[in-house]
């Protein structure tokens, strides 16, 4: 968890790179992948300290978030495989939830090969519609922090778990899902329709 102080610029980065992911996840899939990488990086590294210990948890944030950025950007086809994997474990579970039973973890793992094995070949696709649903999740809680909401404000640099993982909605906040799933179709969209064209970064076939 970063200091209070720093909880504001975490929401607006989360805020910036939800928008970025959101309509142009798929031309700027690298750079994506770079920004992920270093909230990721960033959370894991600092989670390493107390918020007493702000020098070294700035220190390994940092250092942490650029780790975690160039190794995406770096394993280009990893990422592409890892958003088809979440875009797999995702599916998965709003079937389990639909039926209200709780997924089996061989049925998890399974549903996570196979998106895998999707992002691979169908890649713009799953990157368009993962990116844009994953961008408008991160979009949505920085929306809220900055506004003042104290839940995901809180969250925002914490790494709660409904951050992170949209199947858990913000405890109190039933309007959420509803707006993720329609921002996300209007990210994906805009990606189809006008910023994932034929001059995105991902995908074009050589004549």
């Amino acid at each position: 968890m970063l200091p209070a102080q720093y909880q504001l610029p975490a929401a607006i980065v989360l805020l910036i790179s939800g928008t970025v992911a959101c309509f142009f996840g798929y031309r700027l899939f690298r750079t994506v992948l770079g920004i992920f990488g270093f909230i990721l990086g960033s959370m894991l590294a600092s989670s390493i300290f107390g918020t007493s210990d702000t020098t070294q948890m700035i220190v390994a944030a940092v250092l942490g978030g650029l780790l975690g950025a160039g190794v995406l950007m770096a394993a280009y086809f990893l990422g592409v495989a890892l958003v088809g994997a979440i875009v797999g474990v995702t599916v998965a579970n709003l079937g389990f939830a639909a039926g209200e039973t709780d997924p089996h973890f061989l049925a998890i793992v399974f549903a996570a090969v196979i998106g895998a094995i999707g992002g691979i070949y169908l890649q713009r696709y799953v990157i368009i519609f993962g990116t844009s649903f994953g961008g408008a999740w991160t979009l949505i809680v920085g929306a809220m922090a900055i506004v003042g909401d104290k839940k995901a404000l809180a969250a925002a640099v914490t790494g709660n778990v409904w951050v992170a993982y949209p199947l858990d909605p913000a405890p109190g906040q039933q309007w959420v899902p509803i707006a993720w799933v329609v921002l996300g179709l209007i990210g994906a969209g805009v990606q189809m329709g006008i910023t994932g064209g034929e001059k995105g970064s991902i995908g074009r076939r050589k004549k």
